[in-house]
């Protein structure tokens, strides 16, 4: 899974970048930079690491990752101006998710480009330049898509023609796509598209350590954004973050607790990009590895064995399934047969968060 973090300018998202992934990246002047800040990190989730060294004992444990993109700031008429880079937009296109660096933290010696610190309008300010990029690449294809019709009747493109025309009334009103109900063909022809505006945004109000109990009004304040689909949002100090995440573990767990905080910012941030993306983990393990996988709410049996091999996928004869807890409990799946808590599913078994998948298929 990949996440984009975008923002204006110096609004922290750096900074929030290396709360999560401890990268130490520059901050202040990677605005001016030309390529994103990458790292992954390791979806922190136990269950994974009590089934490698307590179920299967497997030398190689391997937990769900995640890529964090660190983008240049995004500056109001950036994308009128012509001033973002092109395949920087591309990369930003390839995203699961966008998190949205908003500041709300005050500091006389780091001046918002906007002058003055307004969370509602910087937010406003993003998702417009968002919604022009959108708009530039269904007027460019609507372009195209008029002449190819013309010459040539086909109702794939006309159906294509009639999603895009939708597509421009929407970003012209400057409505986000992500509010728009697609059909599965839709959904499917709008994909090729990348279209920004179409991705769930997770919003990162960036508040300082003197408003840690101002946290939750700070939030009522764009709450209006956070009921709209596709969004949501978390109040995050980064700069205190970003000092908690170059502790050692048992130190950054004391900190959390005398600031009480509760979680790290990765874990809630996790958390909350799971739940927005519709998320769930399913394991799978024997004696040489045990992992955790990242899917989709609704995937099958049959789907979530092609992403551990193809060849699964496509000689798939049955899943043997079992709850992470029960396993853990029973300590093998000779005894889970025992016990009766190892069940049989077909293709068509929708995997459920934590379940242990053992695939059976014939190539």
């Amino acid at each position: 899974m990949q996440v984009g973090i975008v923002g204006l300018p110096y609004v922290g998202k750096t900074t929030v970048f290396n709360a999560l992934t401890g990268a130490g990246a520059e901050t202040g002047g990677f605005s001016a930079k030309k390529s994103a800040n990458v790292a992954a990190v390791k979806v922190p989730d136990e269950r994974v690491w009590l089934l490698g060294e307590k179920v299967f004992k497997s030398p190689k444990i391997t937990p769900a990752t995640i890529e964090y993109l660190d983008f240049v700031g995004i500056s109001r008429g950036s994308v009128e101006r012509g001033e973002l880079d092109r395949a920087l937009l591309g990369q930003l296109r390839d995203v699961d998710e966008i998190v949205h660096v908003v500041r709300a933290f005050r500091d006389e010696s780091v001046p918002h480009v906007e002058g003055s610190v307004d969370p509602v309008r910087d937010i406003e300010s993003l998702e417009l330049e968002l919604i022009l990029a959108d708009a530039q690449v269904v007027e460019n294809r609507l372009s195209t898509l008029r002449k190819e019709i013309q010459a040539k009747k086909d109702p794939a493109l006309e159906r294509e023609r009639d999603l895009l025309e939708r597509c421009r009334e929407a970003l012209e009103n400057e409505v986000p796509l992500r509010e728009l109900e697609f059909s599965p063909e839709e959904e499917r022809i709008s994909r090729g598209f990348g279209f920004l505006t179409r991705k769930p945004m997770l919003i990162v109000l960036n508040i300082g350590e003197d408003q840690l109990e101002e946290a939750e009004e700070l939030m009522g304040e764009i709450e209006r954004f956070t009921s709209r689909p596709g969004c949501a949002a978390i109040p995050i100090c980064a700069k205190l973050e970003e000092e908690i995440a170059q502790l050692e573990e048992d130190e950054a767990e004391e900190f959390l607790r005398e600031m009480g905080l509760g979680e790290s910012a990765l874990n809630r941030m996790i958390k909350a990009s799971y739940e927005l993306l519709d998320l769930i983990t399913f394991f799978t393990g024997n004696e040489r590895e045990t992992r955790a996988w990242t899917a989709r709410r609704g995937t099958t049996a049959v789907k979530a064995a092609g992403m551990i091999h193809s060849d699964m996928e496509r000689g798939f004869i049955r899943a043997e399934v079992i709850n992470w807890r029960d396993l853990l409990e029973c300590g093998s799946y000779s005894k889970a047969r025992q016990e009766g808590k190892l069940r049989i599913e077909g293709k068509d078994y929708v995997v459920q968060d934590g379940d242990v998948l053992l695939i059976r298929f014939n190539v």
